[in-house]
Formats: C-alpha cells, structure tokens, sequence
C-alpha cells in the first residue's frame, strides 16, 4: 500500500465530505458545507491534508489556527486502512504546519462516546484534559 499525503484542496471536497459523512465520530454541520471549508482552507492554505492510495482519498484532516492556537478538525481514516499509520501521518503533517507558522498548541475535540478516538489521540501524544470544557453557542 502506498498512501501518499498532499494539502487539501477544494477540489477534494466531494469525497473528503463523503468519508466525514460516513465517518462515525466526525460531526458535521453548516459549517462543513462546500463554500465554508474553501473559505477555511483560503484562511489556512496548506494546513489540511487529505492521504491518497492510487489516486483514492483514504483519509483526510482539517486544520487552522486563529494566530494563537491550532486546531485540528474531523481526521478521518477509511475503514479498510486504519490501524496502518495513516491517522499518524495526517496528524503529523498538521502539526508540522502549524509549527511552519510559529503556532505552539493544537486542540481538537473528540466526542465522550468515541472509545477509539480518544485512544488513538492518547496513543500518539495528546492529552485529554479536565480543567476545561467547551461551551459553544450556534447563531
């Protein structure tokens, strides 16, 4: 298997959306919708990264930061190719974005229910924590 891992583009919107949407812990909304995340990846160039086995998006992650802080968006991995190193590379490669721009933490946010998640992220470095909790309002 040879994955290769390239920037998100819009171009890749089509079947980066379809595997978020089959994706079970991704949560998508409003602002997952085309127009939003090209405006995203317009703020963010180069940051997102979509993993590609003979030409075929296997995985995919977004991610930005706000000039302070990164954050790390809907990382996904088809079925057929987790547990191969694939998650670790897209995630690997967002962090070294975020480091090319001076930032110096990223966040990202996995639902309580998503076993699986939160242990891949513990396994490759990240720690959960407990002194905060998101607060969020839609509008």
């Amino acid at each position: 298997m040879k994955v290769l891992i390239e920037p998100m583009t819009i171009e890749h919107y089509d079947e980066v959306i379809a595997l978020w949407k089959k994706s079970e812990n991704v949560g998508l909304s409003s602002a997952d919708e085309r127009e939003k995340i090209k405006a995203y990846l317009a703020r963010n160039p180069g940051m997102s990264f979509v993993a590609k086995e003979n030409g075929v998006i296997v995985g995919a992650a977004l991610c930005g930061h706000d000039g302070r802080r990164g954050y790390l968006h809907h990382l996904a991995v088809e079925e057929s190719h987790q547990k191969k190193g694939i998650g670790r590379k897209l995630a690997g490669k967002c962090i070294e974005s975020l480091r090319n721009a001076g930032i110096e933490k990223c966040h990202l946010f996995v639902f309580h229910r998503n076993k699986e998640g939160k242990a891949f992220w513990e396994k490759i470095g990240w720690s959960p924590r407990s002194d905060i909790q998101v607060v969020s309002k839609e509008f």
